[in-house]
């Protein structure tokens, strides 16, 4: 859809050129704060399932995975750097993806990234989600996130794949900074800890704790 390109674009580009100066500012304290990359980067799966690897900054310690919870992470998970608990609690960790919705392998709305082994254990309804391109912000991210089931947020999706216009993106990209900076619902599960999709117990929110 051209006119949802377009909105892609000139979000994108009015994004990274205003907050420059801030991303700048979170790399350094990124690299001050912990030893590590400053970006955190893992393949994820798009639109009709094309592989791709979003930019998101690290929120965790380097090595995370042979230490602590492994796999898993919780609200008061000790890898996660002071600087990172700002940035999750923020989502600016994921102000970075602004640079993959210039590229075109994500859009401003959209259903969240999605790990490949997620996606293999996707049915056929819920491989709708891959219809579109995947977004930083989406409806399910506005209506709980991690705090309600994975059940629910695929339906959200589905529903916002067989609904969207761009009168619905405008509604969700007006909701996201109460739910991102005030309210900051859904950032870990019921229990503290994000749960994997179909089983398993692991980051959903950006996989992070399992490639560290």
């Amino acid at each position: 859809m051209l006119i949802k390109r377009t909105l892609d674009l000139v979000g994108s580009v009015l994004g990274l050129t205003l907050l420059a100066v801030p991303l700048v500012i979170v790399a350094v304290l990124i690299k001050i704060d912990s030893p590590g990359p400053v970006f955190f980067r893992m393949e994820r799966v798009g639109k009709d399932g094309k592989w791709f690897t979003p930019w998101k900054f690290r929120t965790m310690t380097d090595g995370a995975p042979n230490r602590g919870l492994g796999l898993a992470v919780s609200v008061d998970d000790s890898r996660i750097t002071r600087v990172g608990k700002f940035l999750r609690i923020t989502s600016v960790d994921e102000l970075p993806q602004l640079i993959d919705v210039l590229r075109g392998d994500m859009s401003l709305v959209g259903p969240r990234p999605t790990l490949p082994h997620q996606v293999d254990r996707y049915n056929e309804q819920e491989r709708k989600r891959l219809r579109v391109k995947p977004g930083i912000t989406g409806l399910a991210a506005i209506r709980g996130r991690n705090s309600i089931s994975w059940e629910r947020r695929i339906e959200y999706d589905i529903w916002y794949v067989e609904h969207r216009s761009i009168w619905l993106d405008l509604k969700i990209l007006a909701a996201t900074p109460w739910k991102a900076f005030v309210t900051r619902e859904g950032l870990y599960g019921v229990d503290g800890v994000n749960v994997d999709f179909k089983g398993g117990v692991k980051d959903d929110r950006d996989g992070e704790a399992g490639s560290r």
